[in-house]
């Protein structure tokens, strides 16, 4: 039998939960590479429009479809719509929130591992290539790894398995507070570095000679992947709202809680990368090969490396309870079983399916599906299909498929909120994001390219 449905208890509960759903690996481990390869100034500027032309509308679209369904994501469009053929997306959801939590676990596995080397201290007297070999090492081992990331797995589930209110949100009330405290500790730390303004200076005024059509394929994908939509986890989260809660309100609150911290990560790394003279085009490697060997150089650097790693692993954990939320709802209310049974039965086959994804740096590198490795493959099948094929799908659904009364009385609250806005919201979830979404996902298998 299945349990009831919980909910949130608090307006700060469904913020905390739904902004720390967003905020993740892709603010604090993504957003600071891809920035630095993109020039900078010039690829925010581009990311904040799109942010606001395309994240928040598809944001408001996936709650007004949870909230009205109060249902798991496929439980959703198979309630809203008589078309088995809706059903799809919300099948869509359920398998890129495994795909996506199957190949984070092991990026967290990652950051448990250089929390541990900060804490040690051993990052002093090494060199940005040795660094690059003790992660290298480690990333290719076999046991190791896979200890790390059963540990992530396991503290996911363990507060999945305490339910909405007394899990989800209780503990999303603690972590999202510390990861803030942390964020900005090491701002007030990075600003004081000599030549430290030369990397606000490039984080935040635009060089416009930047500009370049593949910065605004990458800045589009980057808003739509930072802000976890296409998933299904902001339709599972908004099942849980009550109906008082201001759906355009949160929006908004969840999309600018998502880029304050990108750019407080922004600016906790930049102004170190330019201080010690690195490029800030270093691409992935930029957290955890050249972050550290800059920590290595700077005052403080040791409590620094630390509370970064902690930082990261917190964004990380944040994320990955969100998104294993999404299997586990569609698990407990398709399969009418328990949360607890949902949850040990969704994160053992996350966690085997992770299994091949963190081998694949190591015994299972020369296994390929398609010419990537498994953790490759997950990643831009999720990526570049899944994700941008589900939030366009949820756009055309609200803005096509769904009675526009609905979607008006969903958004108002029924008459409890006067909105201004909803003509062009109809617009865009018609025309602007499908378009803009569909663009991003033929880039992202290749058939458009610039």
């Amino acid at each position: 039998m299945s349990t009831p449905r919980d909910s949130f208890s608090s307006k700060f509960g469904v913020i905390a939960a739904a902004a720390g759903s967003a905020i993740g690996l892709g603010n604090i481990w993504k957003f600071p590479y891809i920035a630095g390869e993109n020039g900078g100034g010039v690829f925010l500027l581009v990311y904040l429009i799109f942010i606001v032309l395309v994240g928040i509308p598809v944001m408001m679209a996936e709650f007004i479809i949870g909230r009205r369904a109060h249902q798991n994501v496929f439980g959703a469009f198979r309630t809203l719509s008589k078309s088995r053929r809706w059903r799809i997306v919300g099948i869509m959801g359920v398998l890129a929130a495994f795909f996506i939590l199957s190949f984070y676990g092991t990026v967290a596995s990652w950051t448990i591992e250089f929390l541990t080397l900060a804490v040690k201290n051993s990052f002093e007297g090494q060199s940005a290539e040795q660094i690059a070999t003790m992660f290298n090492n480690f990333s290719s081992s076999t046991w190791k790894p896979l200890i790390y990331h059963l540990v992530f797995m396991a503290m996911t589930a363990i507060i999945v398995i305490g339910g909405i209110e007394k899990g989800i949100e209780k503990y999303t009330k603690i972590l999202m507070p510390l990861l803030v405290v942390i964020i900005l500790y090491l701002d007030i730390n990075a600003v004081s570095l000599k030549g430290g303004f030369e990397g606000i200076k490039f984080l935040f005024f635009p060089d416009f000679t930047k500009l370049t059509p593949t910065l605004f394929i990458d800045a589009l994908g980057h808003s739509f992947f930072t802000l976890s939509l296409g998933m299904g986890v902001l339709l599972t989260y908004a099942s849980y709202f009550k109906k008082d809660t201001n759906l355009t309100n949160t929006s908004i609150s969840v999309a600018t809680a998502d880029t304050i911290i990108a750019l407080l990560a922004g600016v906790a790394i930049f102004p170190a990368v330019f201080a010690f003279n690195t490029e800030p085009t270093a691409g992935p490697g930029l957290v955890f090969i050249t972050l550290p060997n800059i920590f290595e150089q700077m005052p403080g650097g040791y409590i620094f490396s630390i509370l970064f790693f902690l930082l990261l692993g917190v964004a990380a954990l944040t994320s990955s309870i969100s998104i294993l939320e999404v299997v586990v709802a569609y698990l407990a209310e398709e399969h009418k079983i328990s949360r607890t049974k949902a949850t040990i039965i969704a994160s053992s086959a996350i966690f085997a399916t992770g299994v091949l994804c963190t081998l694949s740096f190591g015994p299972l590198k020369n296994v390929h599906i398609f010419n990537w490795t498994i953790f490759d493959a997950l990643d831009k099948i999720a990526s570049n299909i899944l994700l941008p094929l589900g939030g366009m799908f949820i756009s055309l659904f609200v803005g096509w498929k769904l009675n526009k009364r609905i979607v008006f009385g969903e958004l108002t609250n029924y008459a409890g909120i006067k909105i201004k806005f909803f003509n062009l919201f109809l617009f865009i979830t018609r025309y602007l994001a499908p378009i803009s979404i569909f663009i991003v996902f033929l880039n992202g298998i290749g058939i458009l390219k610039f």
